[in-house]
């Protein structure tokens, strides 16, 4: 490893030694009141979600700078429980997330920065406290490595149930404006239950959403890919038809991309990464293979990555996954986020499933065409997988 990065990962027994003798001192010491930060706008719908999230302070500078002359003299490297004596402050953009660490763009220069320690996610109902998209306040040394001090407040965020703790919530997008989804007309195919859990996200937090239909050269009567997304025009959702491979569509792609932070989502192998090179050819972005025995993509974005956009804005990329689980929503809730519902009359009941009671609205509906027979078999998948 280079000098800098021996200088960086130095130091851990001393660290030890700095976390111990800070235990001694909070012993004897009253406990601080917990600053409160909205991460969420003001006029952010609840559907049980957490209208603020907790970010514990660093601290006083007293109390560290007494912590560091107790325990050892500072020996100019960097971690997440030193304090401000050698650091440079300043407000930076998430690109990247890993465990305990993320990589920060600062006045045009990426930072790979710790997160410190008192920063927490506890109570807020999100299981991680940074995410892309996330404007940070770092403290760095100067030659490539930081500590994040805190968060901004947040515009918006995308996320999904945690896949080891389901009751919480994962962020997996901070700020963005709009949801890309992109299907694609074979291999893997269209997908229709995915869409709606994707548009019911994109409603739910506030995201403009739209459709892309990528791969259209691989269906021989360009009317059948209107008519397969028919239901989604009909609903006035704007939907794009694209083919990476020949061009087809991508000057509607860019004007619905410049100058917006939009997050893309999908399957793996349905051509989001395709799409952006052909966009902006040279960024450094894994194309999925598919295969062609089971038609699916394989996983080949193994996180979220944001990427800046010569024309404006930013796209985050997203790991292609096989379901987006909708946390927070009950079944009561579900019938809400499906237009075309309440556009079919009232129910006979007030608390109407639309499965199987008498006097359903909804499925007259179905029955006249009025409610897409499509739509409504995800709503009846969705809705069997929620919660009571």
């Amino acid at each position: 490893m280079g000098s800098s990065e021996d200088k960086y990962w130095q130091g851990y027994e001393k660290e030890k030694a700095r976390r111990q003798a800070r235990k001694e001192i909070k012993r004897h010491r009253k406990e601080k009141r917990v600053r409160q930060k909205n991460w969420i706008a003001a006029d952010w719908e609840d559907l049980g979600l957490p209208e603020s999230e907790r970010i514990m302070p660093p601290g006083e500078r007293e109390r560290r700078l007494q912590t560091q002359a107790r325990v050892l003299a500072h020996d100019g490297s960097l971690s997440p429980d030193d304090g401000p004596a050698s650091g440079t402050d300043g407000w930076g953009l998430v690109v990247e997330v890993s465990t305990g660490l993320c990589r920060v763009e600062v006045e045009g220069r990426v930072l790979l920065c710790d997160l410190r320690g008192s920063l927490s996610a506890a109570e807020t109902g999100f299981t991680n406290v940074v995410a892309v998209g996330d404007m940070v306040e770092v403290r760095h040394d100067g030659a490539g490595h930081g500590v994040v001090e805190a968060v901004g407040p947040r515009q918006s965020a995308l996320s999904r149930p945690d896949v080891f703790h389901s009751h919480l919530q994962q962020v997996v997008v901070a700020n963005a404006e709009q949801l890309l989804l992109v299907q694609s007309w074979r291999g893997p195919a269209i997908w229709p239950e995915l869409i709606d859990r994707y548009l019911i996200a994109a409603q739910r937090y506030g995201l403009q959403a739209v459709i892309c239909l990528n791969k259209v050269d691989l269906c021989a009567d360009p009317g059948k890919c209107r008519t397969a997304l028919g239901p989604y025009l009909e609903l006035g959702y704007q939907v794009l038809f694209t083919s990476a491979l020949q061009g087809t569509g991508l000057e509607d792609l860019r004007q619905v991309l410049r100058d917006h932070k939009t997050v893309l989502g999908g399957l793996s192998g349905v051509g989001k990464s395709s799409l952006i090179a052909a966009i902006q050819p040279g960024l450094d972005l894994r194309i999925a293979e598919v295969s062609e025995r089971r038609h699916e993509g394989r996983h080949t974005t193994a996180q979220v990555n944001l990427h800046r956009l010569a024309m404006g804005g930013w796209v985050v990329d997203t790991p292609g996954i096989r379901e987006f689980g909708l946390s927070g929503i009950h079944k009561r809730d579900l019938g809400r986020f499906y237009a075309e519902f309440a556009e079919a009359g009232r129910c006979a009941y007030a608390d109407c499933s639309h499965l199987h009671e008498p006097g359903c609205a909804v499925r007259a509906a179905l029955g006249s065409g009025a409610v897409s027979r499509m739509r409504y078999q995800s709503y009846r998948k969705i809705y069997e997988s929620l919660p009571d």
